[in-house]
């Protein structure tokens, strides 16, 4: 779920003083003071008594103290025009700082529009946007302060770092976010991210840069998210609980939760392993914090059983739904609980406990409205449990009631639309009804290639849809599916990852098929790059891409070629040779 970083900004504006947040925004601002000296210093200057204040306020100082001390009552001297402008300033400044509401706050920046230039209402600016923010005010209208504030402080012609223009950029990104305008966003979110490690390199103080720093990243995560970026957001999660973590005490029930959001990442694309720990640990931090029975502990339980299942530790899954389940019956979370006893009906099918998966199933299609997202759900399960039972024409039928429920939420939950397709299909695939199959694919791809956010499911679609073609001989067709799969999948996860390597391979087939060795051998050998990097040069798959690169150099008559590549694939995988050879050789 997308957490509003600005809004974790606005307690930290409120609490620097004005001298602090002034003396970043350049040098020629009113407040220039070197940071290791003293107000009192300086003859005329002292900050606001409040911790937020914006302004400094100028006080008169008697050239002779001693007078003080005269039992006459001295008439006080009339204040020149400057010293009455200077108090109006500090009164405004004063009503503005002591503004609780939204409107006292724009009420008393009116007042200073008079008084002051444009250039001195930046702060002024910037802390009514992160208020309007926080309260959940019109994106536009946050943007209008913001930018105003963004063309107040960001005067510096040596563009030196400023604190206070990176926490603008910081709002600007996050409000442009919230209207989907996902480039623009990136682009503010990314200068600020590098003004903000300029100040770092500078060694300006991390207790002020890094909770700015940390929304920052945090937000990078949200924006390229909805990108499909996923690999590149996880990234920049991985950085915003690093700072964290520095912020934080150890134990803090916060921290885990950012580390169970860090593992919702990587299980989103299905990086199990990875995700693991990070899920035990967001676990045992809310378990000495919270307790067994929390609502958090239940949560943490079962993500951990959603992992062990993508690791095909059932048995281990099982366990931890169960345990998860329990807490949420006691708390009455019932939505959660309908889709823990989905998941844990389908952790029973994946153990071949059939007979308990049907039972649990039918409990919970009891507790569902018709045509609802989690009855479709139930429906689809119940079809998987059907198919493996081969019982096909029921497990057809309750597949059918499923697509029907979708069919009527494509609107509403394209989403969920989509991914309800995508696992029926492979469900229809398995039946050997490759035509539904290939139908619910192409309905699901419509869906997705309209979400931006869900660009790693499109490319997937699309390369199952591309193998799928390329099975029933579809070749020409497969080809641009297989072709726009990779680009995407590269996009999403980067270059290397093996889901890349399996399409390239298939790229690799097809072109071998239309008669072209040359393409295949280009495809091929990528394909063995990358798994030879994400599975290992001795995984069977990364051989079977050795012997596929041979084929295509064999077509093309490198019969040189064939043995060099042939003798790398015995080399990482000797037991596999007899495999090789029947397939080299299939006269054998």
């Amino acid at each position: 779920m997308r957490r509003n970083a600005s809004i974790s900004i606005l307690p930290y504006f409120n609490r620097l003083n004005l001298r602090s947040l002034s003396s970043l925004i350049s040098p020629n601002s009113i407040s220039n003071l070197p940071l290791n000296s003293s107000p009192v210093s300086t003859p005329n200057l002292k900050p606001c008594t409040k911790n937020n204040g914006l302004f400094f306020k100028f006080t008169r100082f008697q050239a002779n103290s001693s007078r003080n001390l005269d039992t006459l009552v001295e008439k006080r001297p009339e204040m020149s025009s400057r010293q009455r402008k200077l108090k109006e300033k500090s009164d405004l400044e004063e009503a503005f700082e002591s503004a609780d509401t939204v409107d006292e706050m724009v009420k008393a920046f009116k007042n200073m529009e008079s008084a002051f230039e444009e250039k001195d209402l930046g702060l002024a600016s910037l802390k009514i946007g992160l208020k309007l923010d926080q309260e959940g005010e019109d994106p536009e209208q946050i943007l209008l302060y913001a930018d105003r504030a963004l063309k107040a402080l960001d005067k510096d012609d040596n563009r030196n770092p400023s604190l206070p223009v990176a926490m603008t950029l910081q709002l600007i990104g996050s409000v442009n976010y919230s209207l989907k305008r996902f480039s623009d966003s990136l682009g503010y979110l990314n200068r600020a991210n590098r003004i903000l490690g300029q100040l770092e390199e500078k060694g300006f103080s991390a207790e002020d840069v890094r909770p700015v720093l940390h929304a920052v990243q945090l937000e990078l995560a949200n924006v390229k998210t909805a990108m499909g970026r996923r690999e590149e957001a996880l990234s920049n999660l991985r950085k915003s609980l690093e700072i964290k973590e520095l912020m934080l005490e150890k134990d803090s029930r916060e921290l885990g939760t950012a580390n169970r959001d860090l593992a919702e990442a990587y299980v989103a694309i299905l990086n199990f392993k990875d995700a693991l720990p990070f899920c035990m640990k967001g676990l045992e931090i809310h378990k000495k914090e919270l307790g067994n029975n929390s609502v958090e502990v239940a949560h943490d339980r079962r993500l951990l059983g959603v992992i062990y299942s993508g690791l095909e530790e059932h048995q281990k899954a099982l366990e931890q739904n169960e345990l998860s389940r329990k807490v949420l019956k006691n708390w009455g979370l019932n939505s959660d609980l309908l889709r823990a006893e989905i998941e844990a009906a389908n952790m029973q099918i994946a153990l071949g406990r059939y007979d308990e998966a049907i039972s649990t199933l039918k409990d919970v299609v009891q507790h569902t409205d018709k045509d609802s997202e989690i009855r479709g759900v139930v429906f689809t399960s119940m079809g998987k449990v059907l198919c493996n039972q081969e019982k096909f024409t029921d497990g057809k039928r309750c597949l059918e009631i499923a697509i029907g429920i979708f069919d009527k939420r494509e609107e509403t939950s394209p989403a969920a639309a989509a991914e309800a397709y995508s696992e029926i299909s492979m469900l229809y695939e398995t039946m050997n009804d490759f035509e539904t199959a290939i139908s619910l694919l192409k309905r699901s791809l419509a869906l997705l290639e309209k979400l931006p956010q869900e660009q790693h499911s499109e490319g997937s679609v699309s390369a199952r849809l591309g193998w799928l073609l390329l099975l029933i001989g579809k070749v020409q067709e497969a080809i641009p599916y297989l072709e726009g799969a990779a680009e995407t999948l590269q996009e999403s996860f980067g270059s290397k990852h093996f889901g890349v390597g399996y399409i390239y391979n298939n790229l690799g087939a097809a072109y071998l098929e239309l008669e072209r060795p040359q393409s295949a051998a280009q495809m091929f050998a990528v394909a063995k790059d990358i798994m030879d990097v994400s599975l290992g040069p001795h995984h069977a798959d990364s051989i079977e891409a050795c012997h596929n690169l041979s084929k295509a150099y064999g077509a093309m008559g490198r019969n040189d070629r064939v043995s060099q590549v042939f003798g790398i694939g015995i080399l990482h995988g000797r037991e596999l040779l007899p495999v090789l050879l029947k397939k080299l050789c299939p006269c054998n």
